[in-house]
């Protein structure tokens, strides 16, 4: 039996829970409503690949009500600037905060949110992640949508020091439900993956505006900071999202998360389909349909997992039996993950 060692490649996504408030939200970038003072933040971000520390401090809060679920974050910022005001343009071309939401924990049907500091919006859904041919659909609308932008400063004004920019957005629970095709209303200890991202560009000033930096006529890459680790730069890879549990209750207090069960091996089975799709398992895809391959793999110090990887006619799949529960998880070329209760 072969033997693959994936525990660098395991993520434990965050969590958060998302109490309901029980007073009108007025979306105005502000947050002074008395529930929002009493709501928790998030951890602050860190860098997308949990190796940098970000320069700037970035925090987000959640509330929710049977219409909305409302997101508070605040970013820290000595120069705040933007210059786009189409709505649907490619928004992280300016620094901006990126809400990603999978209503229906499987990485398909997704949906996406960005917005600058002029409070441009782009909104858009994903049938599934780019890496396995997902279809961005830009003309995808929130109708409900509900967003305000609040700058501790002057916005394009080299000339002063700002504090930073805070954003308040209400999401309609309607639309996010109708990608996991059931009930708009989320239920009590109801948990949808999610994660934010806030992308941050060094700056030129030229006749007093702000541009994207450039060298040698290329710009500068982009910062990438996320409340949730991601490990590599890429927001598309849904199954390392955070997690939002959605309770009735007014304070998360007393409230207990629900931990997902065989985590640690459901992100195992991701690990071994991205190893195989993209990186160092390639090679098993070039095999004879009906090949089978016995691995034992590491997920974590001392713990290791029995994995089959199955080739067929038109991927492959690999069959994974949790040593703790003793549900099996099989998982395809696509990255769907289904799991068989024993």
């Amino acid at each position: 039996m072969e033997t693959i060692n994936v525990s660098n490649l395991i993520v434990v996504p965050k969590h958060y829970i998302v109490t309901k408030t029980t007073q009108p939200i007025t979306i105005d970038g502000k947050a002074s409503e008395k529930d929002w003072a009493k709501t928790s933040y998030t951890d602050s971000f860190i860098d997308i690949e949990g190796i940098k520390q970000p320069k700037y401090n970035t925090q987000v809060k959640m509330l929710w009500d049977d219409t909305y679920l409302y997101v508070y974050a605040e970013l820290e910022e000595p120069h705040v600037w933007a210059t786009l005001k189409q709505r649907d343009t490619i928004i992280f071309y300016n620094n901006d905060f990126e809400i990603f939401i999978d209503p229906s924990n499987t990485t398909k049907n997704y949906g996406e949110i960005e917005i600058n500091a002029f409070n441009t919006v782009w909104d858009l859904h994903l049938d599934k992640p780019y890496r396995v041919s997902g279809k961005p659909n830009n003309h995808w609308d929130l109708k409900e949508l509900k967003s305000a932008v609040n700058i501790q400063g002057t916005i394009n004004n080299p000339k002063d020091t700002d504090t930073g920019w805070t954003v308040e957005i209400a999401i309609p629970l309607k639309a996010i439900s109708e990608l996991k095709g059931s009930h708009a209303i989320p239920k009590e200890g109801e948990q949808w993956r999610l994660n934010f991202s806030r992308v941050e560009w060094d700056y030129d000033l030229i006749n007093g505006r702000y541009y994207r930096k450039k060298k040698n006529s290329t710009f500068l890459p982009e910062y990438n900071w996320v409340w949730s680790n991601q490990k590599v730069i890429n927001m598309h890879e849904p199954e390392k999202w955070g997690y939002i549990q959605f309770t009735e209750k007014t304070s998360a207090k007393n409230v207990p998360y629900k931990q997902e069960i065989d985590l640690k091996i459901k992100q195992t089975a991701y690990a071994l389909f991205r190893e195989t799709k993209f990186n160092s398992l390639k090679k098993l895809q070039s095999l004879p349909a009906e090949t089978k391959r016995f691995y034992k793999v590491t997920y974590d110090t001392g713990k290791t997992v029995n994995a089959e990887f199955i080739k067929t006619n038109i991927g492959f799949e690999f069959v994974i039996n949790s040593n703790e529960t003793a549900h099996t998880y099989v998982i395809n070329e696509e990255g769907i993950l289904n799991s068989v209760t024993p």
